[in-house]
């Protein structure tokens, strides 16, 4: 079987390789938006924790634990790429990430942990961002942020902004904050 393979662009595991199965829905968040995404982020994570709901290839967990992050809880449902996301955790000795097999849904609606930076890179066509967006809050540590990956930008509900925005190709991408009289 075809392997993909996706780079660590900072902290201290740039340049190293991330492998994963190939998916039809499996797409990595492309260099160039990762680079951007961290530069609004800060290169330093030190201290932050955070939560990659839909993990896929790794690329946004991994690189958030190679920054410094001090915990990465990434969830992941598809059994294949779950244990693609073990291999690699195990290759770079990812000690701060933990791996969660689960339906994002279901698990965002029974966790009860605050996280400082959340990141969703759902499938596109699976329809979350409606039913997602509202869950969200209750598991947002003050002044947290969630990086939105999607074909279009999804519509907000009240209480939402977003911060910093983008597009690369056929990606749009932003980074959302709760409004001040919602935090």
């Amino acid at each position: 079987m075809k392997t993909n393979r996706v780079r660590i662009i900072g902290g201290e595991w740039r340049s190293r390789l991330v492998t994963f199965p190939p998916q039809q829905d499996l797409r990595p968040t492309p260099n160039r938006v990762r680079e951007t995404l961290f530069n609004w982020l800060g290169q330093d994570l030190t201290g932050k924790t955070c939560l990659d709901l839909f993990a896929g290839s790794g690329a946004l967990g991994f690189e958030a634990a190679s920054r410094g992050a001090k915990r990465v809880v990434m969830v992941e449902r598809d059994a294949a790429i779950f244990k693609a996301l073990q291999a690699s955790r195990a290759q770079l000795d990812a000690a701060a990430v933990e791996l969660i097999r689960a339906d994002a849904l279901e698990f965002i609606r029974g966790e009860r942990e605050r996280y400082d930076i959340i990141f969703l890179d759902p499938p596109f066509k699976a329809g979350y961002w409606p039913r997602l967006l509202p869950l969200l809050p209750s598991h947002m540590a003050p002044r947290a942020l969630v990086y939105c990956e999607s074909a279009a930008r999804p519509e907000l509900p009240a209480g939402w902004e977003a911060w910093r925005q983008g597009r690369a190709g056929r990606v749009t991408f932003q980074l959302l904050k709760r409004t001040e009289n919602e935090q």
